[in-house]
């Protein structure tokens, strides 16, 4: 069935992504009580599909489904998979890795908040003497990459010494799932989480965290700090009963079953490159119009770009931002502590051409109200 084709924006925003129209017309289905049987195939079949993306053994790693958004992920995986008496040792070199700090302090948990620059990614030597120095870690978090600088964090690494002290690796991988290649196995990883918004490409809504399945049901034993984002209470009603425990964002799961559809055709290393490739068509257009960014190249994700504002008076982020959003395009604000910056990110269904035209789009707008790229 054809359906009309939908306004295009390209979003150069860190997620909700640029989607298909068939992602967004695939919730356009005939009413569904989420109780059916019928609905529960799908998440069972999604949540398996949601493992294999990241090379996970069905039969050693699980998906708990939550309704909401990523940061749902960082509460179910701080407060549910702590034992009595240990701790969290948090590597904190952002402002997501700090907000499972922040989720920590709320529920009054034991922890170490580790933190560290934010300009550079994570040194693995600091990791490991904070791990040595404190026998009550128990569970070891970091961001693989922090959506705010762009920084790539090394968790390959950072899990090798993880286990090597016998500690759970939980990784934030909500910007990287589905665009950089993960294996749970090769990087170490114990539980990852993400978001059907982001790499997918699908509709904001759905949430989810992908773990080790003994360590999931061993974590039934350990204080109950939620009831609604407790991750064994969340697994062990969909493994017996094959809902989700409270209601399910339908609509998005079967926005995510199709854009699951379209990443599995696309492939996991063909859709990576298309993501670098739009990275590097973002560098290309900033190089041409003299920008500067902070983080160094060889730091980043290739999916997030910090970029200075430009020493001119004229410069008003918002006026720049409204006059490329009544145009289709849409920029981000910065999120590195007082540095003024915006963000540009690649992720999304775009293409280098649409990168080209953003430009195009940018560099009319910079003449036209009198703004000269300078440091």
């Amino acid at each position: 069935m054809e359906y009309p084709k939908v306004k295009r924006n390209v979003l150069l925003n860190p997620g909700p992504a640029t989607t298909t129209d068939t992602v967004k017309y695939a919730q356009v289905v005939p009413d569904i009580c989420p109780r059916e049987k019928e609905f529960g195939d799908i998440m069972k079949k999604m949540g398996e599909d949601l493992v294999k993306i990241v090379h996970g053994d069905l039969n050693k790693y699980t998906a708990v489904l939550f309704t909401g958004s990523g940061t749902i992920n960082i509460d179910a995986c701080v407060n549910s998979l702590v034992p009595e008496g240990k701790k969290i040792l948090v590597l904190n070199n952002g402002a997501y890795s700090g907000r499972a700090a922040e989720v920590a302090e709320y529920y009054h948990m034991d922890h170490v908040n580790l933190k560290l620059p934010i300009t550079e990614p994570i040194d693995v030597d600091k990791a490991e003497e904070a791990i040595k120095a404190d026998p009550d870690i128990a569970v070891v978090y970091c961001c693989h990459h922090e959506t705010g600088t762009g920084i790539l964090n090394p968790i390959r690494e950072i899990g090798a010494v993880a286990h090597k002290y016998g500690k759970v690796m939980v990784v934030d991988t909500t910007s990287t799932y589905a665009m950089i290649p993960i294996d749970m196995d090769k990087d170490n990883l114990d539980f990852i989480m993400a978001s059907a918004q982001k790499g997918l490409m699908s509709m904001t809504g759905l949430s989810y965290v992908i773990g080790n399945t003994e360590m999931i049901e061993a974590s039934k034993d350990y204080p109950t700090r939620s009831y609604y984002t407790n991750l064994f209470m969340q697994y062990d009603f969909i493994k017996n009963k094959g809902e989700m425990h409270f209601t399910p964002p339908v609509q998005t799961i079967y926005a995510t079953r199709q854009a699951i559809k379209e990443y599995w055709e696309e492939g996991e290393e063909g859709k990576w490159a298309r993501h670098q490739s739009v990275w590097e068509a973002l560098y290309k257009g900033l190089d041409k119009l003299g920008f500067k960014t902070i983080i160094p190249r060889e730091f980043q994700s290739k999916l997030v770009i910090s970029v200075l504002y430009p020493n001119d008076p004229n410069w008003d982020f918002t006026r720049v931002h409204d006059y490329l959003y009544e145009r289709g395009f849409t920029i981000y604000p910065g999120k590195v502590s007082d540095l003024p910056t915006f963000r540009l990110c690649a992720l999304g269904i775009i293409v280098p051409k649409d990168i080209e035209d953003f430009f195009e789009c940018l560099e009319t707008g910079l003449n036209e109200m009198n703004i000269k790229v300078q440091y």
